[in-house]
């Protein structure tokens, strides 16, 4: 972490992407598109592209907020940074590890216990034996699930999963971590634990790549803020900036103040205009 720290380069970059989408569902590209016209975009009747042309980087140790309205990109831009997709133009380069908050619960197997799941996602993400033992009591005291430890996962309620999911993939040792509406989950004595546990990450250097409908936690982790709309990166500058100006073109006024489990709101006419 010290040594991405100090290095010159970026740790994320981005040239020239782009990314589309059929109106149902994503299209699955052939070998035979791939054979026959690269990583070369194919127009088909039905597609859209959410963005194009996308290029910025980001450094190690950067706090990077993504704001936009519903369907402009955000979380995609954050799947592709995860590795989880492809894009349809340009590159993405990653030169570190990710943890990903996204998609919380991916990877959780329903007939297997709390504990059989930690060991089973934990190794999944990368985390050797020793490192699941040594984080294991941590793991289960932050999901606060002891007494149902051995309870299949199925049977546990919307909150408990979110709780265990995100005790496991925060505990990763990764230089980047990537957010996606994770603060929006659980009660509010949960969110605040995300949010200490995420402030600590970032006081050791872990660079952030944010996605959330929180003014507050946007501004408080953020110093840095992407504006997606209309198919393009419309603006990359300091995050109070770029709130402002996003807030002034959907027409809305922010009210969510500096709490950080707050989402952001709008007037009457705007509901549904969202980070």
């Amino acid at each position: 972490m010290t040594d991405l720290l100090k290095s010159s380069e970026p740790i994320i970059s981005l040239r020239d992407v782009g990314i589309h989408f059929s109106r149902n569902r994503r299209r699955h590209r052939s070998v035979r598109d791939l054979l026959l016209h690269g990583k070369r975009a194919i127009p088909r009747r039905g597609e859209f592209w959410p963005f194009r042309n996308v290029s910025f980087d980001i450094m190690p140790g950067e706090a990077v907020g993504v704001v936009g309205r519903n369907g402009a990109g955000k979380s995609t831009l954050l799947s592709l940074i995860a590795g989880v997709m492809m894009p349809d133009e340009g590159t993405v380069t990653v030169n570190a590890g990710v943890a990903p908050l996204i998609a919380l619960t991916g990877g959780f197997t329903g007939d297997l216990t709390g504990r059989e799941n930690i060991t089973l996602v934990a190794q999944l993400h990368g985390m050797t034996r020793r490192e699941i033992d040594d984080a294991f009591d941590e793991i289960v005291d932050f999901a606060e699930i002891g007494e149902f430890l051995d309870t299949p996962f199925k049977h546990y309620s919307s909150g408990m999963r979110v709780r265990l999911a995100f005790s496991v993939v925060s505990r990763l040792k990764e230089p980047i971590l990537l957010v996606d509406e994770v603060l929006a989950v659980g009660d509010r004595a949960f969110r605040d634990k995300c949010l200490k546990r995420i402030d600590d990450l970032l006081s050791g250097g872990t660079t952030l790549f944010m996605v959330s409908h929180s003014e507050g936690a946007l501004k408080k982790f953020c110093e840095r803020g992407l504006y997606l709309t209309n198919g393009r990166l419309a603006a990359d500058g300091p995050i109070n900036d770029v709130l402002d100006q996003f807030v002034a073109d959907t027409g809305g006024r922010a009210v969510g103040g500096d709490d950080p489990g707050v989402e952001l709101e709008f007037e009457p006419g705007d509901e549904d205009v969202v980070v």
